[in-house]
């Protein structure tokens, strides 16, 4: 964030931090009512951003217990309300891309310990979101999968078993399951995706 901010962007974002959620909201000395089940307090930032950030908690009463988050913003707006309204009204990329991207590789389901294990593994999955999007535009476009999500394409159509018969370090054949339900349209899509340049 801190790079975003030396650079004059504008930030309103959610904290993904559990554990810090709690101690902020331990913090808070007044709580606003926002809606039915939900209030809001403000708290000084945790760290120096070198530029001025509010820092807001809210408090959600779910099925008898009080859950914390928080949220982060540089917009100089006149109540705790109409920032959250601000990331209220977000753009849509986090609930269409940022989702499909958690189920279909499986990232809400991994963690790792370390700061540096996890960073490494979230490159890994951007890393394997490109070769998704770059195999369904190349292979996928056209085809029965051409409606196919990046959950559908790893669970249905990546994981049939099969083999790369390669001669002369050339890629020749591409064989898979016959008793799988896609196998033949399938194989047709890898024949047309290793073909292209």
């Amino acid at each position: 964030m801190r790079w975003l901010l030396q650079r004059g962007y504008q930030v309103v974002v959610k904290g993904m931090n559990n554990r810090r959620a709690e101690a902020l909201a331990r913090q808070v000395r007044r709580w606003d009512g926002y809606r039915p089940d939900v209030w809001l307090g403000e708290v000084p930032p945790p760290v120096d951003y070198g530029r001025p950030v509010r820092v807001l908690v809210k408090k959600q009463l779910k099925k008898g217990v009080y859950r914390h988050s928080y949220y982060l913003s540089t917009l100089t707006l006149p109540s705790k309300r109409a920032l959250m309204a601000r990331y209220d009204d977000r753009g849509g990329a986090e609930v269409e891309q940022f989702r499909n991207d958690k189920s279909g590789l499986g990232l809400e389901a991994r963690r790792k310990r370390s700061f540096l294990g996890q960073k490494g593994y979230i490159l890994l999955t951007d890393v394997a979101h490109n070769l998704l999007a770059h195999f369904y535009h190349q292979a996928l476009v056209g085809s029965p999968f051409e409606d196919y999500a990046p959950k559908r394409i790893v669970r249905d159509l990546l994981a049939i078993p099969g083999r790369l018969v390669f001669e002369n370090h050339r890629l020749v054949r591409v064989e898979l399951l016959s008793l799988k339900q896609f196998s033949t349209d399938l194989v047709e899509c890898l024949q047309k995706y290793c073909a292209d340049p």
